[in-house]
């Protein structure tokens, strides 16, 4: 019986066999689309964006920017007052928009585009202290409260203010804080974030007044751009701007009488 069984499992092991090699294997699924080739110009500029960051990254609070500027500025005279103003965007632009402004005066320009209150305070020492200033003016916080480099509470912004005003005293400076100008929304393109909602003006006024009375208890001199800019409606005056953000020349034409003064207060 047992070798009548074996006889018959071999043709059933062979059958299975053949069967399952005459199945037919399931096709494979169809392979997805491949994804969508961005066109030259989305390439390039997505390349661009890619380079810039890294640049930045490699030198995030941009010391490069002004070394050599820094060391090709000879030492003040002995009866020199050096003024630097240290600022973002708006102070960067100065210079170049209204030269006349810095022309025949012991002013040096140190603002760079798009900085927060952090990165100035890194640099502080070498575009500032080291110039052998006698005032500094700071124009900063806009970009912290558009989170330029993140996000930043009013408190970070105002520490931030505060150790630089006390590495200026230290050093023999002294600390004119401006005030961040308004903004507006009168000129925001189709599809924008107005700069109403990048920086909220709830915000610019807390720091701006914190920044006043902190100025009097330190004996440090307010400067007070935000009065003299604002509408009636609270925003940055219409004709003093083409991007609600940054001043025109109209602008800075109000900007400067009053720069001026704050100097000339802050070295009596």
């Amino acid at each position: 019986m047992r070798m009548k069984a074996a006889f018959l499992l071999v043709p059933l092991l062979g059958l299975a066999l053949t069967a399952q090699q005459q199945t037919p294997t399931p096709a494979a699924a169809p392979a997805p689309p491949p994804a969508a080739v961005p066109s030259c110009p989305e390439l390039a500029t997505a390349l661009v964006r890619l380079v810039g960051n890294d640049a930045r990254m490699r030198d995030w609070p941009a010391l490069a920017r002004y070394r050599e500027p820094n060391r090709a500025l000879t030492a003040p005279a002995a009866s020199e007052s050096r003024v630097v103003f240290m600022g973002d965007s708006i102070t960067d632009a100065w210079p170049r928009r209204v030269d006349s402004f810095f022309t025949g005066k012991p002013y040096v320009g140190r603002g760079i585009s798009g900085q927060t209150t952090p990165q100035m305070l890194i640099r502080f020492r070498p575009d500032v202290v080291d110039l052998k200033a006698k005032v500094v003016v700071i124009l900063a916080g806009t970009n912290d409260i558009a989170e330029n480099t993140g996000p930043m509470t009013n408190e970070e912004i105002q520490g931030n203010l505060v150790s630089m005003a006390e590495i200026g005293k230290t050093n023999g400076i002294r600390v004119v804080f401006s005030s961040i100008l308004p903004v507006s929304a009168y000129h925001t393109a189709p599809n924008s974030v107005p700069q109403t909602i990048q920086r909220p003006m709830v915000r610019i006024r807390a720091i701006n007044d914190w920044m006043k009375k902190y100025a009097a208890a330190e004996k440090h001199v307010y400067l007070d751009y935000f009065s003299a800019m604002v509408d009636a409606t609270g925003h940055l005056r219409e004709e003093l701007s083409g991007d609600d953000l940054h001043p025109n020349n109209a602008g800075y034409a109000i900007m400067g009488p009053l720069a001026d003064a704050a100097v000339q207060q802050a070295m009596r």
